[in-house]
């Protein structure tokens, strides 16, 4: 069954970091969502919502290109999303629920080696900088494969802290495993990310705690089927 979203145009003011229209995606053969519409400026955070299967994950994929739609257009930053970066450093980070670090790899090798896939060159102050603010500088040396679910998280999650983080932050379940201790500081990078002039669309299954600023929700629900008895 699929989902629909009304347009949600956000608050007047500045150009979108992010514009959504008309959007459709399929997992498969199975049609997850069609004709979604967001707007989302800087400043704000915006928190998908919607039950497992929903496509949530599947929505996130294509805002950053990793999936295409079956319909509609993404423009990040004023530019369609298959030239957005295309000159330089990617408009956008994009953090999935897996963690995306390689098993042999030190934390601070697996950081430094995320960050360059978005096309910045942070130097080794910078990353053990960004490793402790997020709680993990202790094991800056340590393999990944040694560290524990909460502590991976961390690791990728400290992108988020490195200078010069992309204006927009696409997050998959970014307070998956961690503590109130983790929860504080993820809090702490998003209020001053959007203090910045940054924007955040991100997914929770865990309640908010965020209070700057008050996130928007924005949720996928099922549409009604089609009506088979209109003539």
């Amino acid at each position: 069954m699929a989902a629909t979203l009304p347009l949600q145009p956000g608050p007047p003011g500045d150009a979108p970091l992010l514009q959504v229209r008309g959007l459709a995606g399929r997992r498969g053969e199975r049609l997850l969502f069609e004709g979604l519409d967001l707007a989302l400026r800087p400043g704000e955070v915006v928190w998908l919502r919607g039950r497992n299967g929903r496509g949530k994950t599947t929505l996130l994929r294509l805002l950053c290109g990793l999936s295409a739609p079956a319909d509609g257009r993404v423009e990040i930053a004023g530019q369609p999303l298959a030239r957005a970066g295309a000159e330089g450093r990617r408009p956008f980070v994009y953090i999935a629920h897996a963690n995306a670090l390689k098993d042999d790899l030190t934390a601070a090798e697996a950081l430094r080696f995320l960050a360059r896939l978005s096309n910045q060159s942070p130097d080794e102050a910078q990353i053990a900088q960004a490793l402790a603010r997020l709680g993990v500088g202790s094991r800056a040396a340590a393999p990944v494969r040694t560290l524990s679910q909460g502590q991976r998280r961390r690791v990728a999650l400290a992108r988020l802290a490195l200078p010069d983080a992309a204006p927009l932050w696409l997050l998959d379940e970014p307070f998956d495993a961690l503590d109130d201790r983790g929860i504080n500081v993820l809090n702490s990078l998003l209020t001053e990310h959007t203090h910045r002039g940054g924007a955040v669309l991100l997914t929770s299954h865990q309640p908010l705690t965020l209070a700057d600023p008050v996130p928007r929700e924005w949720r996928l629900e099922a549409a009604r089927p089609p009506d088979r008895t209109a003539s």
